[in-house]
């Protein structure tokens, strides 16, 4: 426990407009007004680290430094086990192209990958989310969550973003790119590292 607690106005350290809004729907039962990084035209900090809690600490931090608020910042992706964890730190980058990101290209890649070893079924994988809780004054908090599932082939569903449409958690039918977005809210890696962040901010 922090012992600390977020006053009515919190820093969310992306320039991601759906993580923006996912996390701001995440706190609006506290009454926190959250603003994003775009809105107070904050460069994006490279991610150096090979940790996702390295690199949610270090954006989280940049943020805070750079407007003396409270700033949250995530670091998520996918581990699939049978890729020796890719492309876990690296999710986002399998998707880069010169002309942005093209996660259908990133999802076949794992799949191409996924076939090449004859990896066995069910092919297991978990997403996990880190978020960082950075304060003006250099404390920094780390909560954790993850989703356990499987990969599935073809992609299923148009809902969510990145590799949703391959990941199918475990007790349920619908991939994540298949579910309505707010219900996945309810169960994603990132719901359950803001579990754990609201039992320490708002409990």
């Amino acid at each position: 426990m922090t012992g600390r607690r977020i006053g009515d106005r919190l820093l969310v350290a992306t320039h991601n407009r759906g993580k923006l809004e996912e996390i701001a729907h995440l706190l609006e039962p506290f009454g926190v007004s959250v603003t994003g990084a775009a809105e107070l035209n904050l460069p994006v900090p490279e991610e150096t680290e090979t940790s996702f809690a390295g690199n949610a600490r270090l954006k989280a931090e940049a943020a805070a430094r750079a407007t003396g608020l409270p700033a949250l910042a995530d670091d998520s992706g996918l581990e699939v086990e049978a890729l020796n964890g890719a492309p876990g730190v690296y999710t986002a980058d399998w998707a880069e192209t010169p002309q942005g990101r093209d996660f259908d290209m990133a999802m076949t890649r794992v799949w191409n990958e996924l076939e090449s070893r004859a990896a066995a079924e069910p092919r297991r994988a978990r997403f996990c989310c880190t978020l960082a809780l950075a304060w003006p004054d250099g404390g920094c908090e780390i909560f954790e969550g993850h989703v356990a599932g499987r990969i599935v082939w073809p992609m299923r569903g148009t809902q969510g973003h990145g590799y949703d449409p391959i990941f199918q958690p475990d007790g349920h039918a619908q991939t994540f790119g298949e579910m309505d977005r707010w219900d996945k809210n309810h169960i994603s890696h990132r719901a359950r590292a803001f579990e754990k962040f609201v039992a320490d901010c708002f409990g």
